[in-house]
């Protein structure tokens, strides 16, 4: 393992599996395979293409396309001829932003799908390292006339390829010698972070880097050369990198992509169709996903009467008693619920997992942290959500839940070749059970962030890399993630609270609050931003007789707020969840969600506090006066009048 790249791994697999399915594409109405004998010959046709633009060894290229065979192809080809690749999220709209990361890459070439070409080619006359610029899609016209008008070569990637056929002799030994060359420690991604409150960071992943983290989760999770994965997240991600592709390809396994649509809300609707066509084994998942799927098979549910209805809540609640926490699921007078659980599973359960293709062993979960009662509800569909945990950084699996060894609630158990521990503000390692910082050391940690040395110096320190998020580690070795140190409650007196599992639960428990955003710095008590979901406040003055425009409506809608928020307090039936003094006073309802356009949310789909708080600010301040501790202060009455017009 110590002197594998990426080329090398995936030679080995085509050796091993040349007539696998490596990738399933849908370009019109059914799925194709593409071989991983096949897939090679276009990689190394793609490389030689590469060369014959002029790329050398340590070249930055950049990766912006939807999830398709020719993400894989391309960044593949990329890494056999010497360069490092830039993988870009589609979700970048805004020119600076993506100028930034290009020009702070010193990016010498460029590949992009037909759906963000012209996000490119706005720039191209401000980038000066930029030499080629190579099309996955064929321009139309205006596109063309833009190319022709710069000195920058473009080209669609099928003349890069014949290219590179052509003068097949010249740079096919310039590849081998090229591909030979590359070292484990040489650089293989830059992945940069969101930037919403400063410059992104660009973090620096090499070949060892992710060859070692695929054989640490290739460690927790059997993934045989049989299954296939659709992939649904984001393939600019470190995520979907390690376990979505890397890891697939390590075990000959297969990979599918969404058809893309024209926009991205129209590849996000093909969803459910290509799951029930591709019947993946597994799927990679980030909470919003998975109260996305929770929403639609609930709905589902609801339209099939109320017996439906009624049976699946007792078939849940079946479940849930039944399961417990996972590892200790049964047992004792447990062991009586067993047949009827397999009767629910039978007549319900069954039936939601065949919505789903009907292969479909487990998702794994990543990204921000997973509400508990997510997990336990796929966990009694049959379809078990294992939380993980990582980050980029780290190539990023540090942590997960398994088949073999799970724990609802925590983040799992430390994947292996890793060293952990949990430190205090005082750099001290604390015990057993006592939260701090979490901080990791191995061979999966990346290299430093490009060109910020001082950003590097931050978090990797004598080996180690502080990760910035808090947790602990139980008696049998589950990681439990509480998270990120920044993102504190601090009170008056100096004590802290994550925010983060009382957002989730008030998100959870009450259909009224879409996003929720708490705040306290060293102030007398907790303050909150809400989002509301229109059309569930909608349906609750209308069962009332009532309507948002009439005062009295208003005020109706606030009852129902307070009333929900009074639910957590002391008294209220979810007594007990969370310390009171950091659940909130005070609450402003805000007209406009959190969201990656408006910058208050990041790719990943977590809230930057930063932002809203600056953005904010003065209704947090309001809050925290006389008038703000009333729920129905100006603020709130003239944010529901905008809300429902």
């Amino acid at each position: 393992m110590e002197n594998k790249t990426i080329p090398r791994l995936f030679e080995e697999s085509v050796h091993k599996y040349p007539d696998h399915i490596l990738l399933w594409e849908k370009k019109q109405t059914a799925y194709e395979g593409t071989t991983y004998a096949n897939a090679y010959r276009q990689v190394r046709r793609t490389a030689r293409g590469l060369l014959s633009l002029g790329m050398e060894k340590g070249d930055r290229v950049a990766l912006i396309s939807e999830g398709r065979n020719d993400w894989v192809i391309s960044e593949l080809a990329i890494l056999f001829a010497g360069g490092v690749c830039v993988p870009l999220s589609v979700k970048i709209d805004e020119p600076a932003d993506l100028h930034f990361r290009l020009q702070h890459s010193s990016c010498k070439g460029i590949v992009v799908s037909g759906n963000h070409q012209h996000k490119v080619f706005k720039l191209l006359n401000k980038l000066p390292d930029l030499q080629f610029v190579v099309v996955l899609d064929p321009m139309d016209e205006a596109e063309a006339l833009a190319g022709e008008q710069n000195s920058r070569e473009i080209v669609f990637v099928e003349e890069i390829r014949q290219r590179g056929d052509a003068l097949h002799d010249k740079y096919s030994g310039t590849l081998e010698k090229v591909k030979e060359s590359l070292a484990p420690g040489d650089y293989a991604n830059i992945c940069y972070t969101s930037g919403t409150t400063a410059d992104p960071k660009g973090i620096i992943l090499t070949h060892y880097n992710y060859i070692h983290n695929v054989e640490q989760a290739s460690a927790l999770f059997y993934v045989p050369s049989e299954y296939t994965s659709l992939h649904i997240l984001p393939w600019d991600h470190s995520f979907a990198h390690t376990v979505g592709i890397y890891a697939l390809i390590r075990n000959g396994a297969s990979l599918a992509s969404l058809k893309t649509g024209k926009t991205l809300n129209e590849t996000l609707k093909n969803i459910p169709v290509c799951i029930r066509e591709m019947a993946p084994h597994f799927l990679l998942s980030v909470p919003a996903l998975a109260k996305n799927f929770r929403n639609n098979i609930e709905k589902g549910v609801r339209d099939k009467g109320r017996l439906a209805r009624w049976l699946f809540k007792m078939g849940l609640k079946t479940a849930y008693t039944y399961n417990r926490e996972g590892h200790n699921k049964g047992g004792g007078a447990r062991e009586l619920l067993k047949p009827l659980y397999r009767l629910f599973d039978a007549i319900l359960f069954s039936k939601i997992r065949a919505g789903f293709g009907g292969r479909l062993q487990f998702f794994v979960g990543g990204g921000a942290l997973l509400d508990i009662e997510l997990q336990r509800f796929f966990y009694a569909l049959g379809m078990p959500m294992y939380q993980g945990y990582g980050l980029t950084e780290a190539s990023p699996v540090i942590s997960s839940n398994t088949p073999a060894y799970h724990k609802i609630g925590s983040s799992g158990k430390m994947v292996p070749w890793l060293d952990l521990k949990i430190c205090g503000d005082d750099g001290m390692e604390k015990p057993i059970g006592e939260q701090g910082e979490i901080v990791v050391q191995g061979d999966n940690v990346m290299a430093g962030y490009w060109d910020n040395e001082r950003a590097t110096k931050e978090v990797l320190r004598g080996g180690w890399l502080y990760t910035g998020d808090l947790g602990y580690l139980d008696n049998e070795g589950y990681l439990y993630v509480l998270g990120r140190k920044k993102s504190l409650l601090i009170g008056s007196d100096g004590e802290k609270y994550s925010p983060e599992g009382i957002e989730e639960a008030m998100m959870e428990k009450s259909s009224f609050f879409d996003q929720v955003m708490l705040y306290n710095n060293q102030d007398p008590y907790t303050v909150g931003l809400l989002v509301i979901n229109k059309s569930e406040v909608k349906d609750y003055l209308s069962k009332k007789g009532l309507v948002p425009s009439t005062e009295e409506g208003r005020k109706a809608v606030l009852q129902m707020i307070r009333a929900e928020l009074n639910r957590f307090m002391p008294g209220g039936e979810l007594e007990g969840m969370f310390p009171p003094r950091w659940l909130p006073a005070a609450v402003s309802i805000i007209k406009e969600p959190f969201s990656e356009s408006n910058g208050l949310m990041n790719s990943t789909m977590k809230i930057v506090r930063p932002a809203i708080q600056a953005h904010y600010k003065s209704t947090i301040a309001f809050l925290y006066t006389p008038e703000g501790k009333n729920i129905f202060h100006s603020y709130n009455m003239e944010a529901i009048s905008a809300l429902f017009g």
